[in-house]
């Protein structure tokens, strides 16, 4: 009984690598031959004589050595059904004992179907290949035989196929006529006996099948960098194909030795631990994803070869990690808490300066124009630096209007910083047509400035200030400036369009407290007005301003618009 086993292993073990099932759920009819066993050298098998390998199965939530009986066999990493039945389902392991310690090498959960009984195979053990017409392509059998001479025979829908009986069913050239269900079965003599394994292939040809895909490792061997003491993650990648392979697996292996599964829960993590696979869809390829999960690196990881390996029945495909000690350390703390410090700092800083420029934004403009001795003036072909439009009718309750139009405005903005204004009453010669020249001056100023009050609509004020509006909306030739000369509670009154003008491009006269030259009120006037260099003489305060002393006498004119004409 030992010298048959041994000379099964021997034969099997040249293939183990090959034909071990590395996926975590198998699915086995009942009544066949089949076995466990995980991957690893004959050498490394019977040569480390200082472990044992035991095989568990888990019954009622614990783990229960199994025992070897006629029909269940267990040796070094083979665990053998001759055959299996349905109360073999169920969860099972192979551990590595060095007499301290058990390590888990592999787990498997068995899932025994029944089998059809009037049928040569199950609807529910079976893969699917799919090729294209006209191409060439071959059947492998799934290689359970102990020895070469063992009988194979082929069936298609569960009738002879052929008298085929190679391990390998070759087509030369496909037609949809070779579509079918095809069945491998393999008969096995063990102790006088006879078992049989089938394996069945549903083999679907059509004239536009997708193209045949080689499973893979996405990536190649690589070595990580890492430090002692450092957690890592490593990922593996298996490239499937335009569809899922039933018998595709992803796992992890350490120095031929299998990890065990990450549970969750953190405090009971062990040192190195496998994730479960994830499969995911991209566009029209599957691919499959598995995390190893080293908690803190060591010095023994460093000679370690973690290997992932890709296994369906067409064979298995490898790619090897290794951890090499990386150059780069980690910051020290006295930088990282440097670092921060001075972050937080330019951050603040940062602030500051936007809010000071937000709040002194004029400020700031008025002196750069005054450094910089800036002039927008030059070579524009303008004549004055605003056209200024008032009431001038005898409907004004007050005459403080009038005298801020016509004696304060221009004192400070022509004889202090050097503009120059057009004032209807003061530079246009009686005599004229009002209306074409309103127009005309308008169109030779840079800015138009509207004293706003409540009383200010006038046949002649409307008339400036839509002139203004067309020119600055329409022509854009024109920037229009409101000073709000006294406070409005409703702008009804004026034209809808003077809303689509920026709010910022109105300033508000407070009388006494506006006064002064360096005021807030003259800054922001300034601020709307052309850049042009300023004169240096300026006075305090304007509080007793003669209105004659600029040679502009007082309106005498009627009510009437016709009358100025």
């Amino acid at each position: 009984m030992p010298l048959m086993i041994f000379l099964l292993m021997f034969i099997i073990g040249s293939a183990t690598e090959k034909l071990c099932p590395l996926r975590a759920s198998i699915d086995i009819l009942e009544g066949e031959y089949f076995f466990l066993c995980f991957p690893e050298s004959m050498q490394e098998r019977f040569q480390k004589a200082e472990y044992t390998i035991n095989w568990y199965r888990e019954n009622a939530g614990k783990q229960k050595l199994i025992k070897e009986t006629h029909r269940i066999v267990s040796q070094m990493n083979f665990l053998e059904f001759w055959p299996a039945e349905l109360s073999d389902s169920g969860n099972y392991s192979v551990t590595r004992s060095d007499g301290k310690q058990n390590f888990t090498i592999q787990q498997w959960t068995l899932n025994v179907l029944e089998r059809n009984k009037s049928s040569c195979f199950n609807e529910n053990h079976l893969t699917t290949e799919i090729k294209n017409a006209g191409s060439g392509h071959s059947l492998r059998c799934n290689d359970l035989s102990v020895n070469e001479n063992d009988s194979i025979t082929w069936y298609k829908d569960c009738k002879n196929y052929q008298n085929k009986t190679e391990r390998e069913l070759d087509f030369k050239t496909l037609t949809i006529q070779h579509s079918g269900i095809y069945t491998c079965k393999i008969l096995i003599t063990h102790e006088g006996k006879i078992f049989h394994s089938t394996s069945t292939i549903h083999l679907v040809v059509e004239e536009d099948a997708p193209e045949a895909v080689t499973l893979e490792i996405v990536g190649l061997d690589e070595e990580v960098e890492t430090q002692i003491g450092k957690e890592e993650i490593l990922n593996c990648t298996g490239f499937l194909g335009y569809f899922v392979p039933e018998d595709a697996s992803l796992y992890w292996s350490i120095n031929h030795t299998f990890p065990e599964k990450c549970s969750g829960i953190p405090e009971n993590e062990p040192s190195i631990c496998e994730e479960e696979f994830k499969k995911l869809h991209i566009g029209n390829k599957f691919y499959v994803t598995r995390l190893l999960r080293i908690k803190k690196v060591t010095e023994e990881d460093m000679h370690r070869n973690f290997t992932c390996m890709l296994q369906d029945d067409e064979g298995t495909r490898i790619k090897v990690v290794k951890l090499k000690k990386g150059n780069t350390q980690d910051l020290p703390v006295h930088m990282f808490t440097t670092g921060m410090v001075l972050a937080v700092i330019f951050l603040c800083v940062a602030v500051i300066v936007v809010v000071v420029c937000v709040t002194f934004r004029v400020d700031l403009v008025l002196f750069y124009r005054n450094i910089c001795r800036r002039d927008d003036t030059a070579g524009d072909g303008k004549e004055y630096d605003a056209f200024v439009s008032y009431l001038k009718d005898c409907v004004s309750p007050s005459e403080e209007e009038r005298e801020f139009a016509l004696n304060i405005l221009p004192m400070i903005l022509e004889e202090n910083f050097g503009y120059k204004l057009c004032i209807f009453e003061r530079d246009v010669s009686p005599g004229g047509a009002v209306v074409d020249d309103i127009h005309s001056f308008i169109d030779k100023s840079r800015r138009l400035i509207i004293i706003l009050s409540q009383n200010y609509i006038s046949d002649r004020a409307i008339y400036e200030l839509e002139s203004g509006l067309h020119k600055a909306l329409v022509e854009r030739k024109t920037k229009i400036i409101l000073i709000e000369y006294m406070p409005i509670s409703d702008y009804n009154f004026l034209p809808e369009s003077l809303s689509l003008l920026p709010s910022q491009r109105v300033v508000k006269w407070k009388k006494d407290k506006s006064l002064p030259v360096n005021s807030r009120f003259w800054k922001n006037l300034r601020y709307l007005m052309p850049a042009k260099p300023t004169k240096s003489n300026t006075k305090g305060r304007y509080n007793n301003l003669d209105l004659g002393s600029k040679g502009v006498q007082p309106w005498t004119g009627g009510c009437d618009f016709n009358a100025v004409l």
